[in-house]
This record gives structure tokens, sequence and C-alpha cells, in this order.
């Protein structure tokens, strides 16, 4: 079996990453608040006796079972049509004894998977916007001084407390108020926000929806009749308008208490106060009724109701949501058929199909086409091209690209133009699930229906042909779209160029250049970034320097970069440390680049020159780009440096992605050094940054014993591994951690270690699947314990030839083990399993 390498582990850390956003489900516990408390916060004229349910952590992912991936843990399927005479016997007995836990990864693969996730940082980077970072700011500003505290400091900083200052800090109270299980700081919290309302009003600020909107959601969620009136009589002081407004979350907090009598009420006088002065009113009831459950009391309302006097098309919309998730279709049909007899507006009447079709629970893509077909067919009107556009946006959501694209072209057959945003977002859905082929799908659209573009839809097309290898498609596009009048751009080009350097194609890569100037497109700083990192000697680098100057083009923190990693490229070390010395270097990106050089010398073996340049940054204060940290960290760890070195680099890594990727690191070069207690240490570490996310916890347990599997000489440091952490760190192996050790076990020939690992199983609760036991199996031959053996594949199911091939391939290769045991014994003696033929066992 191929041993399992520190990038096939790195691999793994991508995991951790995603478990750190993830939405845990939530369970309601309920605990009862003193209202002396509240009388502290809101004044003595507040008493009550309502409760708290607040949220906790209660969610666990399931993994899923290891049985499903049975076929793919074992050896590679053989060709079917082949046939087993026909596949040579030697290398088929090989390929099968070992039976991989993990496939393998190759280094191909691996830099195209890097070069996609750099894409994707790059854009998810793009989407960090100022009111992200601002939020981000203030919430800061309150965890560490305190709501009042945080306006004050703002005012200090010359910052003046606005509206959105404001807004900020209230949704720090509320979240605060939220996750915590003290009912003493949600009260406070709750007292906080209370008087920032009271400070905006001190300063003349209006309180609007966006304001008061957490804080009334939280009441209505903690069921506080009476702290939501002294909220609500607040806020209509201070702004009467929203009186009508505020109707919508009266109505939500009766539904949350269950208030049958309020509820009862209210739906009474929607249906019967037709006060023109009182409409707002009634439809912020009624939207809030339709977020509810409560099918009768909606049914009652809208039959007694004229929609379309009292409701604008938005609410109308949401009528028609409530229905399809009711499943109320009939009832829809029947408002459908009225609207359409009072000649309402056929294209909203077309919105208003399609709104409900999307939304019925389980209705497959077929089924909604059919659906919203028939509809239009029985009210004899047309689809609108919202309508359709509506359609587009829903299948683009479910990944459903392609039944996107045959809408696109029926709305274009119907003669309506698609807008650029929805085409510039199909092609945003196509990119993140890489449907990359659909690319002549989409081009032949624009095309034919002469649809407008934009310069980032452009790049798309010539991206997609790109990520393809189909670089003659991409010129194509170039060509059409330059037909269709509109000019190629620089990042098309790019693009192209992009492509071929990714393919290692420099040739034609520096070919687009030329093609850039027939065109007359100018470069820009990213297209001579992508040619001086792929120059390949000193020559070509000066002579691209050259043509900057010429076409004006200032050298960017990205050309920089190039230059080292070019320099570096081509033996011109030297040159490379006199990039960061160049005066027009951008001083804001200079440690950005010096840590560029850093990591250019250590993957030149220049690791000391690397290490001066570290400490250079060190001693001006600054601290090196986690990329460069991790790249000192292999280094050491590939020429087993220093242990104290590594742990002092681990420190300096604060981006949790990386630090995660380099503690792996630094644990295997403990694991492969025979150094337990460091590996133990850091295990805490990881340990309590992820002790609330079991999943994370079993991914780390099965990343630390791929050590374990890659050589026999290291099975006794992952038996070490494993007992240290059962009884250091509280925690069970997973399924895949054992199986790592049972492979180890075999490999070493040790029997006893064996029996333990397998004990192990049923001690972690995990029932022995077809794989544990071909493992055991293995194990137990090749100890030579034919006994226990021939036992042992009685419980192994043969129904699958591929486990027929392992079970022969296993007896083949322990057989002189087998026969050694067997000395003084009868030669004419044999094991009837160890005779046993495919075609018989397969048919046992």
């Amino acid at each position: 079996m191929r041993a399992p390498t520190v990038r096939n582990l790195c691999t793994l850390s991508a995991l951790f990453r995603s478990r750190l956003t993830r939405n845990p489900n939530t369970k309601v516990e309920t605990f009862r608040k003193p209202s002396s408390e509240f009388e502290v916060g809101f004044g003595s004229e507040l008493q009550h006796s309502s409760e708290f349910d607040l949220p906790r952590d209660s969610s666990r992912g399931d993994l899923v079972d290891e049985d499903v991936q049975v076929s793919a843990l074992l050896c590679s399927k053989q060709d079917k049509g082949s046939g087993y005479d026909e596949v040579d016997h030697e290398e088929k007995r090989k390929s099968a004894v070992a039976i991989p836990w993990l496939p393998d990864l190759s280094h191909g693969k691996l830099l195209a998977k890097r070069e996609l996730v750099r894409e994707r940082k790059s854009k998810c980077i793009s989407k960090y916007s100022r009111t992200h970072r601002f939020h981000r700011l203030i919430k800061l500003c309150a965890d560490k001084l305190g709501t009042t505290q945080a306006v004050n400091v703002l005012g200090q900083l010359g910052r003046k407390t606005g509206v959105n200052e404001y807004n900020a800090l209230i949704k720090v109270c509320v979240q605060k108020a939220r996750v915590t299980d003290d009912e003493y700081i949600a009260l406070s919290e709750m007292s906080k926000a209370f008087h920032l309302f009271k400070s905006m009003r001190d300063c003349g600020y209006p309180l609007e929806e966006q304001t008061y909107d957490p804080l009334l959601r939280y009441i209505i969620d903690m069921g506080l009749v009476q702290e939501f009136q002294l909220f609500s009589d607040f806020i209509k002081a201070e702004n009467p308008g929203l009186a009508s407004r505020l109707g919508y979350y009266e109505m939500l907090l009766w539904l949350r208490v269950d208030n049958e009598e309020m509820i009862r009420d209210i739906c009474e006088f929607i249906t019967v106060d037709d006060r023109e002065d009182t409409s707002a009113l009634r439809v912020s009831y009624l939207m809030a009724l339709c977020e509810s459950d409560r099918k009768m009391q909606l049914l009652d309302v809208v039959k007694n109701i004229d929609i379309i006097k009292l409701l604008s098309v938005e609410s109308i919309e949401n009528i028609f949501q409530s229905l399809r998730r009711l499943q109320l279709e009939s009832v829809a049909e029947d408002i459908l058929l009225d609207l359409r007899a009072r000649d309402h507006d056929a294209d909203n009447i077309s919105n208003f199909i399609v709104s409900y079709a999307v939304g019925i629970p389980n209705l497959a893509v077929e089924d909604i086409i059919t659906k919203v077909n028939n509809m239009h067919g029985i009210l004899e009107v047309l689809p609108s091209r919202s309508s359709y556009e509506k359609l587009i946006l829903h299948f683009c959501g479910l990944d459903k690209v392609g039944d996107a694209l045959d809408i696109v072209e029926q709305m274009c057959n119907a003669g309506f133009y698609l807008s650029t945003g929805v085409l510039q977002f199909i092609l945003q859905i196509c990119e993140e699930s890489y449907e990359y082929i659909l690319v002549y799908q989409i081009h032949s659209i624009v095309c034919r229906y002469h649809l407008e573009l934009n310069g980032e839809i452009a790049r798309c097309l010539v991206h997609f042909c790109v990520r393809i290898k189909d670089f003659e498609g991409a010129y194509k596009i170039i060509g059409d779209l330059e037909e269709m009048n509109f000019k190629p751009t620089t990042n098309m080009y790019n693009a192209i160029m992009a492509g071929y350097f990714r393919e290692k194609n420099i040739s034609d890569g520096l070919r687009v250049l030329k093609h850039m100037q027939v065109a007359n497109v100018q470069p820009d700083s990213q297209t001579f970034c992508y040619l001086i990192h792929n120059c390949e000697t000193e020559e070509d680098i000066m002579k691209y320097c050259e043509e900057m100057k010429q076409y004006q083009i200032h050298a960017t923190k990205e050309v920089f970069m190039a230059l080292v990693n070019s320099y570096a490229a081509c033996g011109k070390l030297e040159k490379a440390k006199q990039v960061v010395l160049d005066l027009k270097l951008p001083k804001k990106a200079l440690i950005e680049i010096k840590s560029v050089l850093v990591v250019a010398l250590a993957s030149h073996g220049q690791l000391s020159e690397a290490f001066l340049v570290y400490e250079q940054i060190k001693t001006a204060g600054h601290n090196l780009e986690p990329k460069a940290v991790t790249c000192l960290i292999e280094e050491l760890t590939q020429h087993n440096g220093e242990l104290d070195r590594l742990l002092l680099l681990l420190k300096e890594v604060n981006d949790l992605d990386y630090w995660v990727d380099v503690c792996f690191k630094v644990i295997l070069y403990c694991a492969r050094n025979k150094n337990l207690s460091t590996a133990i240490l850091l295990l805490k570490q990881l340990k309590d940054k992820f002790e609330n996310d079991e999943i994370v916890m079993e991914a780390l347990f099965d990343a630390v014993f791929v050590i374990a599997a890659s050589e026999s000489t290291h099975l006794q440091i992952g038996l070490d591994l494993l007992w240290a952490i059962k009884d250091e760190l509280d925690l069970m192996p997973s399924r895949q951690c054992l199986d790592f050790l049972l492979s180890a076990c075999a490999k070493a020939r040790d029997l006893n270690n064996a029996r333990l690992i397998w004990r192990e199983y049923q001690i972690a609760g995990f029932p022995y699947n077809v794989l544990s036991y071909l493992r055991m199996y293995q194990a137990l031959l090749a100890a030579g314990d034919a006994r226990s053996a021939s036992l042992m594949l009685k419980k192994i199911p043969r129904d699958d030839a591929e486990v027929c091939s392992v079970i022969i391939a296993c007896q083949e290769t322990y057989s002189s083990v087998g026969e050694k045991k067997k000395q003084g014994k009868s030669k004419g003696r044999k094991s009837k399993d160890l005779n046993t033929s495919s075609s018989d066992m397969c048919s046992l």
C-alpha cells in the first residue's frame, strides 16, 4: 500500500475550515427569571413571570457509514469485460493484499485543487465589504469595553456615533443574550439595548425597523409579553408612523405564545374592518399570519378579504408562498382564477404562478415546469419576463443549471431578453459547481439571441473554456464577441495566458501577448505578473520589465512577488534578494514581498538565508505571512530541524486555517521522530480549539494515525498515541484510526497488538464490517495463526467478487508463514479454507 504523505494529511485540514462556520441546530431549554432584575434595567413598572427559551448547541453531524465505501476502499475494480483470467495474477495479488484506507491524491490533482482554492479565496476576500469589517470592529469594541464605553471610545476617536454604530451595538447585545445560559446576563444585555434606544432618541436619531427588529424578534422568541409591550410603546412614542408595522411583530408574539383569544380577535379585525386608515395595520397582521402554520385562520381571512383592494403585489406573493408551504393548492388556484376574472395584470399573475410552484415541497424540476405550464394554460396567461427569470434563478439555486438554460431558451424564443444580472448569476453557479462544460451552450445562446454582455460575463466565458483546456474555443469566443461589437478585454486574454502557464505550456502562454497586440488590447500589471513569473532566463525577466516601462505600467505588489519567484527559479537568488531593496516597492506590501522571498529561499535550499530574512522581519517588529511560516516549517521537518524552532514558528501563526495545517505537520514530525509528549501537547491544543465539534475531533484522530500505517516500524508510536489520546485527552478512537492500526499490525505481523486493536472496536462501539474482518483476517494470516484465520474467514461475506479476490491474495501472500507453523505435522494435511477456489468461495 502506498504510504500516506504529508500532502494527503494536509488536505484533511480543509474539513476544519468547513466546520468553523457550521450552523448547529438548537434545542430549547427554559428557565424563569426574577422581575427584580428587569426593574433595575427597565424601570420599576415592569413586572412579569414569563420564561426565557435559550438555545443550546445540541448538534452532531453524522458520518457516512464505512460500509457504504467498501468498494472504494478495496482495490480498484477490474474491467468487467476483461475476465478474471486475463488479469496478471501477480499484479492482482499485490494490489488486493493492500487494503487502502484513503484514495491516493496525485501531485497534479493537488496542484489543480490548490489553484481552484486560491481562486475561490480571492473571490471570498472580495466579498468582505466595509459593512462586514465595520460590524466586526463594533463587536470587538463592545466585547472588550462594553456598549456604553464603546460609544464613548468611538467619540474620542473622532468618529460620530451614528445610526449604523447604534444598530451594530444593539445587535451585539441581542447576540449575547441569545447565546447565554445565564439569565442575569440576558437581562443585562436587554437593559443595555433599551438604554441604547434612549441614547439614539437623545441624539435625535429616528428608530427605524433595522434598529428594533433584532431586539423585538429576540423578545418574541423568548415569549416576553410585557417586555414587548414596553419596547413597542417606546418605539411608537418616538416614531408614531411605525404603529402599523409593529402590528406584524405583535401578531408574531401572539402566535409564539399561542394566545388564541388575541389571534382570533386580530383575524376578525382583518376581515371585518375595511377602513382605509387601518389597511396598513391589517396587512401587517396578515403577513405575520402567513408565516405561521395556522391553516384554518389563514383560509378564513383570505376567503373574506378583497385581496386586490387590500394587498400590494409583494403581499399577494407572500400569500401564495404561504399557501404553497401549507399545500393549499385548490385555494391558490381559486385566488388566481378570481384575479384573472377581475382582469388583474397578466404579468403579475404569471409571477404568482411561479412563486407558488417553485415553493411546493419536494417537487422535482420536471414537475415544477409541468405545474407552471398547466397553471398558465388554465388561466390563459402567457409567462412574463420576470416569471421566466424567477424560474431560472430558482433552478440555479438548486444547481440545475442545465434546466435553467432550457428555460432561457424558452424565454428568448418568446421574445424576451435575459438580463445581464441573471446571466452573470448563471455563470457564477456554473463556476461554483465546476460545470464549465456548459460554456458551449451558454455561448450559443448569447450568440443566437444577441444577449447583452458585460466584462465579467465575457471573462467567464473565456475562463470556462480555459478551464476545460479548450484554448482554441477561448479564442473563438473572443472572435465571436468582436463580431457582436463587444471589444475584448485584458482580463479575457489574461485568463487564456494563465491557463497556458498552468498547463506548463510556456510558448503558447507567451504568444498570448502577441495576440493582445494584434487585437489592440493593452496589457496590464497582471499580464506582466504572469509573464515574469514564468520566465526561464534572467534576460526574459529584464525584457518584460522594459516592456512594462514602455506601456507605462506601474509595478504592483504582485509584480514584485513574481520577480522574486522568477529570479529564484532561474537560480539568481542574489537578484531575488535585491528585489526587496527596490525603492519603488510599495511600503505597505513590504512584509508580504519579504515573506515571498522567505518562501523562495527556503524552497530552493537556502534555509539559513531564509531565516536571516525572517529575523530581519521580526527585528522590525513585524510578523511573517502565514504561508511563509508554513514553508519554513515544511522545510525544517524535511531536514530534521530543531523541534524548538518548529514550535516557536507554530506559535507565530495567527490564521487558524494555516495553524491547523502546520500543526498537523509538526505532529507528524513528532510522530516520525517518536516524540510522543510533544505530539500529545499539540493534540491538546487542537482539542481545545475544536472541543465542541465531534466530527472535527474525529477527523483529527484519523489524521494523526496516518503515520502508523505508513511503515511497520511506526506501529509502536501509533499504539502509544492511541493509549495516550484515550487516557490524556479522554477521546475515543474512530473506526478509521483502528483500521489504520490493524493494517499496521498486519504489516508488522504483530498478532498480540492486532487482537488488542480488535477489542478496541467493541470498546468504541463500532460493529465489525467487511473491511475490519478482512484486515483482521490478513493480520492473522500474516502472524501465522491459520486456525484463527479460518474462523475469521467464516464471518466474511463473500457475495462480492473483489472481497473473494482479496481473500485469495492474502492466502497466497502469507501461505509461506502457515507452512512454517505446520512443520512437524502431517505434510498431506492442508487447510480446507486455504484451498478454496475463487468460484467455490464466491458461491458460499
